[in-house]
């Protein structure tokens, strides 16, 4: 009975050091690579502050915008029947920044460094907030009538334009610039010394 007792405790000592072993063979000496668990929960925080990393653009817009009837005469060329010159006021936002929930992290524990892949920013959100928007009749007769749908028109493509010109002055430049400032901030103060971001 007293050999079978030896004889587990040999084994079960023989095996952990061969788990032992085999631990610190695969894992290179002077790198330590944190658990999955602690990226994962360095990433939900990321993500959790993707508000404050977004860069927020608020504008107001007045659009002249024109609308006509032309009806033809068998003699006459085309007379301008009924025209309605409306100014249509509006406000509204562009939101530029980066998707967090897209981040890669790979943290090296020794080393106290962290490397964080971040999307290049795009446009989040361009909102025209219609419930605010004023149209003003500047010149109208009782044949000249203006849609609801040409207001709502005029703004979605004066808002793809605007989107575009700030785009070109380089909106998401200032978003990627705003990211990499909060993302060093955050984990400056979670204890990384060496933060390297990337943006793909």
């Amino acid at each position: 009975m007293k050999k079978l007792v030896v004889s587990s405790i040999v084994f079960i000592f023989v095996v952990g050091i061969a788990g032992l072993l085999i631990f610190f063979l695969n894992k290179p000496f002077g790198i330590s690579t944190s658990s999955s668990s602690e990226t994962a929960l360095v990433q939900e925080k990321l993500v959790e502050i993707s508000e404050l990393a977004t860069l927020k653009f608020e504008y107001s817009n007045v659009i002249v915008s024109r609308t006509n009837k032309n009806i033809s005469l068998p003699v006459v060329t085309d007379i301008k029947f009924a025209e309605a010159i409306r100014l249509i006021q509006y406000t509204g936002y562009l939101k530029a920044g980066s998707d967090l929930s897209e981040i890669e992290i790979s943290i090296d524990e020794t080393a106290e460094q962290i490397s964080v892949r971040v999307p290049k920013a795009k446009i989040l959100d361009n909102v025209a907030e219609t419930e605010k928007t004023k149209v003003e009749d500047v010149k109208g007769n009782i044949f000249s009538d203006y849609p609801t749908q040409t207001v709502f028109d005029e703004i979605n493509k004066e808002k793809k334009r605007f989107e575009e010109e700030k785009i070109e002055q380089g909106l998401l430049g200032e978003a990627d610039k705003k990211t990499e400032e909060v993302l060093t901030s955050i984990l400056s103060s979670d204890g990384y010394k060496d933060i390297v971001i990337e943006f793909y």
